[in-house]
């Protein structure tokens, strides 16, 4: 499975970043619109970090107006996937980029129905919200399983991408299911590191490492290469 992070936050993508494990960033209208700065150099910036692909939404609402916008959000870099609503100005306009070679993410999906029609369209990505869908008392998880169930039985190349993940049981129903992408807040993706157990059995390590002769790693190695060295000489 893929991990992206869903935020537009540049000290949040570096540091997951940081980590070694990130796969791609994911933005919208709103999450932009939080951070304050321009869009384009967010982008960049954006790109530059995650050197990989990072979702870019399109504003526009008719069809002309997305590929125009989608034309010159590609331009910014290599790493940019364009995002399209779910509507059929986006599917048309989904349709046209995927055959320009153009990496597209159809969003706001709330249906097997709908998803369809993205993989149809050629979309590269598929996102249906999770979290939302079980806001309104129905279930997320369910939709999730049947879209992938139906990508896998048609043999579609469209990937999967889980998103408005709510916390770190998503994450992992997700991965039970096969998606091949979640994406995440800066949030929940710390808190995947986190277990009792682990923080317990570390303490234990290290109360029972402060009973070890020497003045610590760094220097007991150290000074071990040294005779070892003089020995040899």
């Amino acid at each position: 499975m893929k991990l992206f992070i869903d935020t537009a936050n540049l000290d949040h993508i570096r540091e997951a970043a940081s980590w070694g494990i990130l796969d791609g960033c994911t933005t919208n209208p709103s999450l932009m619109a939080k951070e304050g700065r321009d869009f384009a150099e967010t982008i960049a910036e954006i790109c530059d970090i995650v050197q990989g692909p990072v979702s870019a939404e399109v504003v526009a609402q008719d069809t002309e107006g997305m590929l125009r916008e989608a034309r010159l959000v590609r331009q910014i870099s290599e790493h940019v996937v364009v995002k399209l609503p779910m509507s059929w100005a986006g599917i048309a306009a989904c349709r046209v980029l995927s055959d320009e070679d153009t990496r597209t993410n159809v969003t706001l999906v709330f249906s097997v129905n709908q998803a369809i029609l993205a993989a149809k369209a050629g979309a590269t990505y598929v996102s249906p919200f999770i979290g939302r869908i079980d806001d309104q008392g129905n279930d997320g998880m369910g939709v999730l399983s049947d879209i992938i169930t139906t990508f896998n039985n048609y043999y579609f190349e469209t990937e999967v991408l889980a998103a408005s993940i709510r916390h770190q049981s998503h994450v992992l129903d997700a991965v039970r299911l096969g998606s091949h992408v979640a994406t995440m807040p800066y949030t929940v993706m710390k808190k995947m590191i986190q277990h009792p157990l682990t923080d317990k059995g570390n303490e234990g390590f290290l109360r029972d490492w402060a009973t070890v002769p020497g003045d610590g790693i760094e220097a007991t190695v150290n000074e071990f290469l040294s005779r070892r060295d003089k020995a040899a000489s």
